[in-house]
């Protein structure tokens, strides 16, 4: 059966995961097949036994550096880069609004780019990671 890992703790060298059959599992380390150590978000394939543990465990892929991420943009950077580089433009430059961007280095002189920019920066913070790949892909 393929499931996704919830947790692992190394102190317990214990962890669950949730099958594709929405029952969760619970596994051991002595049952990890994979070369690193288990970790949140891993999609595994694992064989069940008759009391519901999961033997066998097999890791299929890691998750991204970014596992909230969805687009090829991340929100939190687009963030960052608004609240420090905002008033030049460099967020919009960063999510391939090039126009904007040159705008905000021409009228950087009059911080105006910079007040918008932290209300952008308040807006990508309060966005959900789906919101916003669809607007920013």
């Amino acid at each position: 059966m393929k499931g996704q890992i919830l947790d692992y703790s190394v102190q317990n060298n214990a962890g669950f995961i949730s099958g594709d059959d929405q029952r969760r599992y619970s596994f051991t380390g002595a049952e990890w097949r994979g070369q690193t150590v288990p970790s949140r978000g891993q999609i595994v394939d694992f064989e069940i036994d008759p009391s519901g543990q999961a033997l066998n465990v097999y890791v299929l892929s890691h998750p991204s550096a970014f596992s909230g991420q969805v687009g090829s943009k991340n929100r939190i950077v687009a963030a960052i880069l608004a609240f420090f580089l905002g008033s030049f433009g460099v967020h919009k430059f960063y999510l391939g609004q090039i126009g904007w961007g040159i705008a905000y280095l021409l009228f950087c002189w009059t911080f105006i780019p910079a007040l918008v920019a932290f209300i952008e920066f308040i807006i990508y913070l309060c966005t959900s990671d789906e919101d916003f790949a669809r607007k920013y892909g």
